[in-house]
């Protein structure tokens, strides 16, 4: 693991979200249910610890009853020279499906690349490059 890795809590669809995150990034899943973690204050099968490891990490979890679920405003994830411009061109198209473009991935005036897309999921990215 290196530097801040986000831990997102979701409403019932961890590892739809992280199946989701795994085909637009690539990498290892490992999903953890609640049965297996001994918990009760959820479903058996919901998610306990989801972990997305490769160029892009997440941790996610199914929130508990008393938990709240994600919710960010004013803080995108910035993927910003995290691959080569052709894999990040990629990860933007792949997240916009079902998405919402909020600003399209296009060169700057200062020359460099980026654009925001908000996921299905309600995650806000901020992808760009340099040339």
């Amino acid at each position: 693991m290196s530097g801040l890795v986000p831990y997102l809590y979701f409403p019932g669809n961890a590892r739809e979200a992280l199946d989701f995150y795994r085909e637009v990034f690539g990498g290892e899943l490992t999903l953890l249910t609640y049965g297996e973690f001994k918990r009760t204050d959820g479903p058996a099968d919901a998610i306990a610890h989801g972990q997305l490891s490769g160029l892009v990490e997440l941790f996610a979890s199914d929130a508990a009853d008393d938990e709240e679920t994600v919710h960010i405003t004013g803080a995108p994830f910035s993927l910003l020279g995290k691959a080569e411009p052709a894999v990040l061109g990629d990860w933007f198209a792949k997240l916009a499906v079902k998405g919402t473009v909020r600003d399209q991935l296009q060169q700057r005036p200062w020359g460099g690349f980026d654009g925001q897309v908000t996921d299905r999921y309600g995650i806000r990215w901020l992808i760009g490059y340099e040339l």
